[in-house]
């Protein structure tokens, strides 16, 4: 189970993370990435909406991101604020593709940036 301190809470910070963060999207879900500026320890935050079924359904998938954040926790940078929104589709997914799903969005944030490429010096050829 994620501490409080772990959790977003506030209506306003879903709002920032899912408007300003980083977009992932999977077959199952989309993660929203953000760096929190506060520097605060890593946030996790869960929308499962109506359209993935009932209310056991929606519970169980919220049950499952929730332990599959829980155990890749470690591996986020602190300061980041990750909200994960579920798709219908992910009623019906088994529990180790969900939490590949929600591990490789993770990474996919992580990853670092690819840096420009570079052109040589130019061909004295073409002149």
């Amino acid at each position: 189970m994620l501490a409080g301190a772990n959790r977003i809470t506030s209506g306003d910070d879903y709002k920032m993370v899912v408007r300003r963060g980083v977009r992932v999207v999977g077959p199952h879900l989309v993660a929203y990435l953000r760096r929190n500026p506060d520097g605060e320890p890593v946030r996790f935050g869960f929308i499962v909406a109506k359209n993935v079924g009932n209310a056991v359904r929606r519970n169980r998938v919220r049950r499952r991101l929730k332990a599959a954040s829980f155990s890749l926790l470690p591996s986020v940078r602190p300061g980041t604020d990750v909200v994960i929104r579920a798709l219908p589709s992910a009623n019906d997914v088994s529990w180790p593709e969900l939490y590949s799903e929600v591990e490789g969005a993770l990474a996919k944030y992580q990853r670092p940036a690819v840096s420009p490429r570079v052109d040589p010096a130019p061909n004295p050829v073409n002149r």
